[in-house]
Formats: C-alpha cells, structure tokens, sequence
C-alpha cells in the first residue's frame, strides 16, 4: 500500500502478487534433471566449484557418501587406479550411474546371514569376528564406533535392523541437506556444472555426455557391483557413523513452574517503556521480527519482559499465536553494532510472559525477540472457504465487511508499536516494507495526511480503514491487493491470525527512564544464532563425541524448552545425524524426527529446538546424535 504524490489513484502500490510469465514458468523436472540436480548437490558439498577436480581417493568416497553411496575400498580402488591423477565432474556422475545406492533389503540380506538365531540381532563377538578378520577389514576402533552406537546396540548385541533403518533414513536426510543448501545459494543454481548446463525454462533435450576416455574403459570391462558382496556392502554401511552419544530429560507437566518469574518489589515507583512487535512465518519457514536499540541513562536494577500480544478474539476462532514462547536476547553494544556482547536473555516464565531482572550500566543495547519455531508453524490444513473483505450496498458503494474492519483494527494494533494510537511514518513504513517491500517518503505522507485522518501528524485508525477500503475502490472491489496484505501479515483465507505472532515488550528501571526504538525487521538469525549458540554453551550441558574431542553437542534446558548446540572446532565440516524418536510428548522446530544438519569448521550451530506438544503432560526428550562420516 505505498503511497505516492501525484493523485488519488497514487494512494495505492500495485502488490506484487504471483505470476508466471512463459520465462519463469516451471516445468516438472524430468528423471535425467533430477539424478543431476542430486550429482551436483553431492559435488558441491565437497568443491567450490563443479569445476574443481577430485584429486584425491578421500575426497572421492565422501563426495560418493554425499551422494548416498558409501564405497568399499574395493569401489573406491576400481576408480582410484595408480594411474589416475585427476577425476572431473562428467566423471563422477557417470560412476554415480554405476554405482547405486545400496537397497534396504540388499542390506538386511547381508546382515541376516550373521544372524545365527534369527531374531534381528548379531552378537557383538560375531560381529567384530566378522569385520576385521580376512579380507578388506575395519580397524578395532571402526568396530567399537558400531557397537557404541546409542539406539542400535544394547545387551551385548547388534540390532541391524534398527541400524539399516538408521542408514536409510541417514542417507535420505544427507541428501535432502544437500539439496536445501543447493537451493538457497542461488549463484550455485546459476553455475554451469561441468559440461552440463541448466536446463532453460523451454526445456532443452538432456545433453549427450561425453565420458573421459579413462571412464570409457572402465565402461568397457566388467559391471561391478557390490550385490551379493556381503563384506563390501556390510563395510561399506557401518563406515558412516562414526560414534554417536544420547541425551534423555525427563520433564514433568507444567515443568516451567519450576523458574517461575516475579517482580521486583516497588516496581510500580519504577519508571518503564513498551513497544510492540512482530513475528512474522515466511514462506520457507524463517521467522523475522523486529529488532530494537534500547538505552539505559545511568546504572540501574532493570526488569525486562516479552509476551505475546491480546488482540481482539472471536468466539468460536482459534488464537495460535497466545501460545507461542517469546524469548528476548540482551546485547551491549561495544563501540559499533558489529561488536555486540551477549548480557542475558528472558529465561524466567510467568505463563505467557518471560522476562529477567538484572543490574544494567549505561549505554547502549539491542534487543533481539526470538521464538524457537516449535509453535509458530507453517499451517498443515488448508482453508478452502475465503473471507469476504468487502461488499457494496444497495447504491453501488463499497464497503468493508465488519469481520474485515475487525482483522484491520488488530493489524493497526500490532503496527501502532508505541501504543498511542496513532500510526507515525515510521511505524507505518516498517507495515509497508512488510508488505509491499517499499517505504513512503515524506511528499507521499503529506499527501496522505490531507486525504486521510491523522492527528498530530499521525494517521488514526479510521484513517487506516479509509486507506484500505481506498485500495479496493481503486481495484474496483476486486480483494486481491488486500489479500497480498493480509497474507504478508500473517493471517489466513479465513482471517485467523496463524502464521504469525506479534508481541509486546516491556522495560522497567529504577532509577531513569528507558528509552527503546525499533530499528528493523530482520530474519531471527546472525546475531541471534550467535547469541542463542553463546548462552546454550555458557549453560547448558555438554557431551563430547567419544574419540572425537572436538565435536561437542552442548544441550540447555530451560524448562520451557530444550535447546541443542553443535560445536565443531575441527578444521573439517561435519555432519550429525539427529534421531528423535523415542521422545515423547514433544516437538520441534524443523518438524522432523530424524534430520541431519551440516556444521562448518570452527563454528558453532542450533541443532534444534524442542517443547512438549501438551505442558499438562509429562515430557521426555531422549535424543541420538551420531557422527557420520
């Protein structure tokens, strides 16, 4: 809704609303598209550039595991010969057509001829005979990584059926990890991978590879295959995990009442501020909100808190968004924006409202709101019945529906962030910048003041609804524009307010004023994933990787929810796969129960968040971290 000088009809932006033109149109990608999509997703988490070369057996078998495949050395030699200097990424694809991943079944098969009593496990002693005597072996410590490994060993025995579901789940999800980072970096989508391009939205006839004449000649002797090779295939799967270790908490319902916030005494002689916000679910599933700067005059006893907002609530209609946590993060500033030190953060809980109470000294800090995205969701349901927005009277005039003017007095609620019931320009611009990507300048607000109710400078309520109700009059009644609007601020077909969670902070301080201004709207990440990192290790609990002491999983509970870190102070990326099964009563941030994340060297990650589904109810987290190589 930017506004513009110019005339009335320059009162409204035209939305950006969805289209496809016959450039960007998408097709359905075609089998040969998909199995290079997946070559270059391997390709890629090892190298730069598919242009690099592989010049070296390691870096062929983990770009091999990071296709899904996991080599024998065997394999790995049938490639690697003595000759070979350099393999290119035409190369590997090509092996990727030879070799294929290995089936569940082709596993179970391997692992069932060791299974004397036929019951789904393999003693351990049978095990370890089996995997280092003759042949291609595993070393001592190999074998004791498998044994080790939490979830699919106990008694003294191997239950490989458990683990060949972990190995199948585990390669699905590297690949999936793969993919996702492919697609977010959208320069490495526009590369051109080896000898193959991209193909154009009008779909061009895969290209004809053109193999080295290296590969030609392996092409030329004997197919191998690991099937039927019981040793290769059983080496080749328990290769990648490398150890693994487990947390368990046990939480009882309502556990937070355990950390229960109070206020300070006198608070009331306490002078305080308030500014409200915003949470708000994009369309791949990041959450932005509004970040702020806040000053403290002088030393001071401080009582901060986060809450989500009251809004106006229709019998009958669900309010998602009362039960999503807020957290807000304390950050000094030190001489720039860029050097911000992590002070606290609202851990202590009082129902909906977290908050902490402290000393303060003087200066300057950011607040930084998070949630940890157990509850504020993408919704799962669709609804199919739309809202009417608008309707035109027996005259012709258009009017807005009461539901509609409801749905836009609580948005002006959230926008209006200090409160006093008025829109100022910048209030106003951080609503336009949400939902139409542009600010209004000053010409265009004085252009609105003359036209619309404002007050003190101020745009009302009322000339908020006239705004609105002048955009559809310029659409001729036609919603779309308004629609634009209310997805973009979170609500539904239906006007629920479901993908998104506004708040309110307050700051209370002995002895000055406070002062607080929002300054942007950004994604909950950078400082926030580097402030969430810092507190976890400072209080959490840590486990170290056994035979790997410098992966770390560091895990915090704050009774509201569990928070997982994975510290990498290798100088290799690692990949933890991530088992949430055997939890109970709980749910997560990334909606999966088995995931892998992917950690860069020296540095720091969330793994993940989790809360009960219901805090009337006992819940048990029991988590399985295995390190996979």
């Amino acid at each position: 809704m930017a506004i513009s000088p110019g005339s009335d009809a320059a009162f409204s932006s035209q939305k950006s609303t969805p289209s496809e033109s016959p450039q960007t149109k998408k097709f359905p990608q075609t089998e040969e598209e998909i199995f290079y999509m997946n070559c270059r997703a391997a390709y890629l988490t090892v190298f730069k550039s598919s242009l690099e070369n592989i010049v070296s057996k390691d870096q062929l078998y983990l770009a091999l595991q990071h296709a899904g495949r996991n080599p024998s050395q065997k394999t790995i030699n049938k490639y690697w010969t003595p000759q070979t200097a350099k393999l290119n990424f035409d190369d590997f694809c090509i092996i990727l057509r030879k070799e294929k991943p290995t089936s569940k079944a082709e596993l179970l098969k391997s692992f069932k001829q060791l299974d004397v009593n036929d019951d789904g496990y393999i003693l351990h002693t049978d095990l370890y005979k089996f995997l280092t005597k003759r042949g291609e072996t595993m070393t001592r410590e190999e074998v004791n990584a498998i044994i080790n490994l939490v979830d699919v060993n106990a008694d003294g025995k191997f239950d490989y059926i458990k683990f060949c579901k972990l190995y199948m789940t585990t390669n699905e999800q590297c690949l999936k990890t793969t993919l996702e980072k492919l697609e977010v970096d959208s320069k490495l989508r526009r590369h051109q991978f080896g000898n193959h391009v991209e193909a154009s939205s009008e779909r061009d006839p895969s290209p004809v590879r053109k193999p080295s004449p290296r590969i030609i000649r392996k092409t030329n002797q004997k197919t191998f295959s690991n099937k039927g090779d019981t040793r290769s295939s059983l080496l080749s799967a328990t290769r990648k995990f490398k150890t693994s270790l487990s947390f368990t908490i046990t939480m009882g319902a309502n556990s937070n009442q355990n950390s229960k916030l109070t206020e300070p005494n006198l608070i009331k002689d306490w002078q305080c501020m308030q500014s409200k916000g915003c949470f708000f679910l994009e369309e791949d599933g990041e959450i932005v909100s509004h970040q702020y700067r806040m000053q403290i005059a002088q030393r001071s006893m401080v009582y901060l808190t986060i809450k989500p907002l009251n809004l106006s609530q229709v019998e009958g209609k669900p309010s998602p968004w009362l039960s999503v946590d807020t957290t807000l993060y304390i950050l000094k500033e030190n001489e720039s924006q860029a050097n911000l030190q992590l002070v606290c953060f609202t851990e202590l809980r009082n129902r909906e409202v977290f908050g902490w109470t402290g000393e303060l000294g003087p200066g300057i800090y950011w607040l930084i709101p998070s949630t940890t995205g157990c509850r504020l969701r993408k919704e799962v349901k669709p609804v199919t019945d739309e809202a009417q927005l608008v309707y035109r009277d027996e005259t012709g005039e258009l009017f807005l529906t009461k539901e509609f003017r409801s749905t836009l007095s609580d948005i002006f609620e959230v926008i209006d962030l200090d409160g006093n019931g008025l829109l100022s320009l910048e209030e106003y611009n951080f609503f336009e910048l949400r939902t139409s990507g542009e600010k209004c300048d000053e010409d265009a607000w004085a252009v609105c003041r003359e036209n619309f109710d404002t007050k003190k400078n101020e745009l009302t309520r009322q000339g908020f609804m006239d705004l609105n109700l002048m955009e559809a009059n310029d659409r001729e009644g036609d919603p779309c524009d308004l629609w634009v609007t209310l997805h973009s601020m979170g609500y539904n077909k239906a006007l629920e307010l479901t993908e998104a969670c506004p708040f309110v902070i307050d700051i209370y301080a002995e002895k000055c004023k406070p002062k607080i201004k929002a300054v942007h709207m950004e994604a909950c990440s950078g400082q926030l994933e580097k402030a969430i990192c810092k507190s976890v290790l400072s209080k959490g609990d840590a486990k170290v990787m056994d035979g790997y002491e410098n992966i770390i999983v560091h895990t915090y509970n704050c009774d509201t929810w569990i928070t997982s870190v994975v510290e990498n102070k290798s100088d290799e990326k690692v990949i933890i796969h991530i088992n949430n099964e055997l939890s109970k009563n709980c749910v997560n941030n990334r909606g999966l129960n088995v995931f892998a994340v992917e950690v860069a060297p020296k540095s720091t990650m969330v793994c993940q968040h989790v809360m009960p589904l219901n805090e009337q109810q006992e819940w048990v987290y029991y988590c399985i971290y295995s390190l996979i190589s």
